[in-house]
């Protein structure tokens, strides 16, 4: 049993896989409480009704896109093996939204970890992550960026991503910055620029 905030079926908004139809699973409760998080209605788990991991599993199989993206919240903060063994039942491919802040559960294909310097992530994460994206406001986040580049494994894609409301002035910084350190790619949330959940 999983606090359901929401499930639905759209298109990843950020990061390498931008673009692709998936279907979403939003579990409540978070421990990391960002203060621009734009999710900010998923932090109470107790805000939400407990539902059952095979019927949130079932609803994921009855859409075409064969991809499921398990975002919060935190969703780490659940055992999500139940989950993801019954969505690869299903043929479903599982990708995850964390900030690496709880120990992993769960069979991925895809992990994109968003590490956040209040509630750092746990050093087991950092070998499994295939995707790296770092919120940035400003140049101190570009420090933290680097910190948790500095862990992850060679293959792991790098992202820096303005924070949705200063957008016009971080993205400016990313830019340059990803100009002069190549390594690093730009996301953007667009998402909201199309007006898509």
């Amino acid at each position: 049993m999983l606090p359901l905030v929401e499930d639905f079926y759209s298109i990843q908004g950020e990061g390498f896989h931008v673009g692709k139809p998936a279907y979403f699973i939003r579990v409540g409760g978070c421990d990391v409480g960002c203060r621009w998080c734009d999710a900010k209605m998923t932090w109470s788990a107790k805000s939400y009704p407990l539902v059952s991991a095979a019927e949130i599993a079932a609803r994921a199989a009855s859409f075409p896109a064969q991809a499921v993206v398990v975002t919060g919240g935190e969703p780490l903060r659940y055992n999500l093996n139940t989950l993801c063994s019954l969505l690869k039942e299903k043929g479903l491919q599982t990708f995850l939204e964390t900030s690496g802040s709880q120990p992993l559960s769960g069979v991925w294909d895809w992990i994109c970890l968003s590490p956040k310097p209040q509630q750092p992530p746990l050093p087991e994460i950092f070998a499994k992550a295939s995707e790296l994206k770092v919120i940035v406001e400003g140049e101190q986040d570009l420090r933290w960026a680097e910190e948790n580049a500095a862990k992850v494994a060679a293959s792991c894609r790098l992202f820096l991503q303005p924070e949705w409301s200063r957008h016009k002035q971080a993205v400016a910084t990313i830019v340059e910055y990803a100009k002069q350190h190549p390594r690093w790619s730009v996301s953007i949330q667009a998402h909201k620029f199309m007006n898509v959940p």
